[in-house]
C-alpha cells in the first residue's frame, strides 16, 4: 500500500467513523474530507471544487425542483381520493397506496411523495379503524422500491450514471433502470401485501378513528388557574377526568422545582402540571378542567387574533427541518413564526426537560397552534408535515396539470437523447418557476443543499480513492473472495457491500465510494462493469433496515409508532428478496460478459 492509498483510506475511513457518530452535519464531514485530501496532496487545488460544477450536483438539484412542483401540484390526491373509501381491507390500503406511491416515487423525490400519502394513509386507516402503523413501513419501503426504476428517480441512480460515463465513456440513459428497479418493485409490493403481519401489533390499548392520529403519547404543560375547580383537588381525580388517558407525570411549583406526584398529592392555584396523554384526550381536559396551555398564551392575546381563527395541528417533524437540533426558545418558535408549541411526542421516550428547551429531533410529533390561513405556509417553513386529512396541504395547488406536463417534457427529451439530461432537468426547473408553479422561495427552500454540498465535496474524494489506486486495491480483497464463487455470486456480494453500507453512509456518499470499487472488481474478474454498477445503484437504494439510513423511514418512525428493531421484522426478508431477484434480473438485463 502507497502512503497515498493509505492516506486515502484514512480519510474514507475516518468520514465513515463521523458519519456514524452523527454528532456531526454529513455536509460538514463531506467538506471536512475534502479538506484533508486537499492538505495531503491526493486532491490537486486546482480540481478540489470541480465536483460544485458537475452534472450530478446540476441534475440533483434541478430534480429536487421539479419534484416539489409536482407534489404542490395536488395531482397525487387527485387521483387518488376516489379510491380512498373503497379500500377496506389491509391489503387494498397497502396495494392502492403503496403501488401509487411507487410509481410516482420514479418521477419525483420519494421522500416527497412519501409525504403526500402519509396523511391519506392517516385517513385511510381511520375510516377502516385499523391502526396505521400498518400502512406506513410499507409506505415507505414502497418509496425506496420506486425510486430505482428511473435515472431520477434517487440520487444514486444519477451518480451511477455519471460513473458509467467516467469508465464507458456514456451514461446510464432515463429508462435503463427500469426492467430491474420495475421488477423488484413489483416482487416487494407482492411481499408487502402479506408481509405487513410482520409487524408487530398496534401498541395503543384501542385502535378507534378517534385514537388512530395518537400513536404515542404526548407531553404537555397546563397551568392550573385559580379558577379551575380542581384547586384543591387531587392528582388522582384529575385524572379520573381524563377517564384512564391522562397522566399527571410531574408538577412543578415555585419556579423551578419538579415534583413527581402521588395520586393524594393536593393542587395548588397555579402549579405547573406535566401531562401525559394523546392529543385528543388534551384537549378534552384542558377544555373540561379548565386549565391553560403553558405555550399558548401570547399568540391568543394578540389584538388582530380572535379564537376562531386559530387552528390546532398535529405535525411530524421531517428530516430536513430547520427545527431538528433547536429547541422552542432558540428558534423563537412564537415570535418569529407565529406557532406555539402545545405539546410534544418522542417515539415514547419521557422527556424530562421543560417543553422550551427541548431540542427537536427528526421524527417527533408537536401539537402546533397556529392562524388557520397561515397554517400550510408556517408549517412548510418549518419542515412539519401534518398528519390529517389533506385539508391542510404543504402550498396551494397552482394549475395541478403544468408541473407534470414539463417533467413529461423534460424526461422525454432525456430519454431520446435529444439534450442532455443534466440541461432537460435545469430547463425544467427554470419552467416550473417562470410559469408559476412554484414560487422563487419555494423552489429555493425545495433544494437540499446539504446534499448539493455533499456531492460537491466527495466527488474529488471519490475520485482521489480511484486515482491514487484505492479502488483496485479493495477491488484485489474482495476479488480473493470472489474467485471461488460464480460470476453472479460476485454480483451479489457487490449488491450486499452496497445495501449494508448505506445504513452507516448517506446513500449517494455509499455510491460515490462503491462504484468505483465495483467497476475495478469488474476488470479484475474479466466481467463487465454495468451489472456491477447497476448492484451498487440498487444496494444504496434498498435500506430496509433500519430508520437512520434513509430519511423516508425516519420520517415514519414516530407517526407510525415503531421501534428500532421493528424495521428488521419487515425489512430483513424485503432485503433478501432485493439481493436473490436483484442479483438475477440485473443478470438478465445486463449480461455479466
Amino acid at each position: 500500500m502507497t502512503p497515498d492509498q493509505a492516506l486515502a483510506f484514512a480519510i474514507v475511513i475516518g468520514m465513515i467513523g463521523l458519519l456514524i457518530w452523527d454528532r456531526i452535519r454529513y455536509d460538514l464531514v463531506a467538506l471536512a474530507a475534502l479538506l484533508a485530501a486537499i492538505a495531503g496532496g491526493i486532491v490537486p487545488p486546482q480540481n478540489a471544487f470541480r465536483g460544485f460544477g458537475d452534472d450530478i450536483v446540476i441534475i440533483v438539484g434541478s430534480a429536487l425542483v421539479v419534484s416539489a412542483a409536482v407534489g404542490r401540484s395536488g395531482i397525487a390526491e387527485r387521483l387518488i381520493r376516489p379510491l380512498a373509501p373503497r379500500m377496506t381491507s389491509t391489503e387494498t390500503q397497502i396495494g392502492v397506496l403503496v403501488s401509487t406511491v411507487a410509481v410516482l416515487s420514479a418521477f419525483m423525490k420519494n421522500i416527497g411523495t412519501l409525504a403526500i400519502f402519509m396523511p391519506i394513509a392517516f385517513q385511510v386507516a381511520r375510516r377502516s379503524s385499523k391502526p396505521v402503523s400498518r400502512l406506513l413501513m410499507p409506505l415507505s419501503f414502497g418509496a425506496l422500491l420506486g425510486g430505482m426504476m428511473t435515472l431520477i428517480g434517487t440520487s444514486p441512480n444519477i451518480i451511477v450514471a455519471r460513473m458509467r460515463a467516467d469508465i464507458l465513456g456514456e451514461p446510464f440513459g432515463m429508462f435503463d433502470f427500469t426492467p430491474v428497479g420495475l421488477g423488484l418493485t413489483i416482487a416487494g409490493i407482492g411481499f408487502l401485501l402479506f408481509g405487513w403481519r410482520l409487524l408487530p401489533r398496534a401498541r395503543n390499548a384501542a385502535a378507534t378513528p378517534e385514537t388512530l392520529f395518537s400513536i404515542e403519547d404526548y407531553q404537555a404543560e397546563v397551568r392550573l388557574p385559580p379558577e379551575s375547580p380542581f384547586v384543591d383537588k387531587t392528582v388522582r381525580e384529575l385524572e379520573a377526568l381524563g377517564e384512564g388517558e391522562v397522566t399527571v407525570a410531574a408538577i412543578i411549583r415555585e419556579g423551578f422545582r419538579r415534583y413527581v406526584p402521588a395520586g393524594h398529592w393536593v393542587l395548588f392555584a397555579n402549579d405547573i402540571l406535566v401531562l401525559q396523554c394523546d392529543a385528543n384526550a388534551l384537549e378534552r381536559i384542558v377544555a373540561n378542567a379548565k386549565l391553560e396551555l403553558l405555550h399558548d398564551e401570547e399568540l391568543i392575546a394578540g389584538v388582530e387574533t380572535r379564537e376562531s381563527d386559530l387552528t390546532i395541528v398535529e405535525a411530524v417533524i421531517t428530516p430536513g427541518s430547520l427545527m431538528i437540533g433547536n429547541s422552542v426558545e432558540q428558534i423563537r418558535l412564537r415570535d418569529r413564526y407565529g406557532v406555539n408549541l402545545l405539546a410534544l411526542s418522542r417515539r415514547g421516550q419521557r422527556i424530562r426537560q421543560r417543553l422550551r428547551r427541548v431540542r427537536f429531533q427528526a421524527g417527533d410529533l408537536v401539537v402546533l397552534r397556529v392562524r388557520a390561513e397561515e397554517a400550510a405556509d408556517r408549517l412548510a417553513a418549518l419542515g412539519c408535515l401534518p398528519l390529517a386529512e389533506r385539508k391542510l396541504r404543504l402550498g396551494k395547488s397552482r394549475r395541478p396539470y403544468l408541473a407534470p406536463a414539463i417533467l413529461a417534457v423534460a424526461m422525454a427529451l432525456a430519454a431520446t437523447g435529444a439534450v442532455p439530461v443534466a440541461v432537460a432537468f435545469f430547463g425544467a426547473a427554470v419552467m416550473v418557476v417562470l410559469l408559476g408553479a412554484l414560487t422563487p422561495k419555494e423552489a429555493y427552500d425545495a433544494v437540499e443543499w446539504p446534499i448539493l454540498v455533499l456531492l460537491g465535496a466527495l466527488i474529488p474524494v471519490s475520485d482521489a480513492l480511484r486515482t491514487t489506486g484505492g479502488t483496485d486495491l479493495i477491488a484485489g480483497w474482495l476479488s480473493v473472495a470472489a474467485v471461488a464463487l460464480p460470476p453472479a455470486g460476485a454480483l451479489a456480494l457487490m449488491l450486499t457491500a452496497a445495501m449494508a453500507v448505506t445504513p452507516f453512509l448517506n446513500n449517494a456518499a455509499t455510491v460515490l465510494v462503491m462504484a468505483p470499487i465495483g467497476a475495478s472488481l469488474a476488470a479484475r474478474l474479466d466481467l463487465s462493469p454495468d451489472p456491477f454498477l447497476m448492484a451498487v445503484a440498487v444496494g444504496a437504494a434498498c435500506d430496509f433496515l433500519t430508520p437512520i439510513g434513509h430519511q423516508c423511514n425516519t420520517l415514519v418512525m414516530g407517526p407510525g409508532g415503531y421501534r428500532f428493531s421493528d424495521y428488521w421484522r419487515l425489512g430483513l426478508p424485503l432485503s433478501l428478496i432485493v439481493i436473490v431477484l436483484g442479483t438475477l434480473l440485473i443478470e438478465w438485463f445486463w449480461p455479466l460478459r
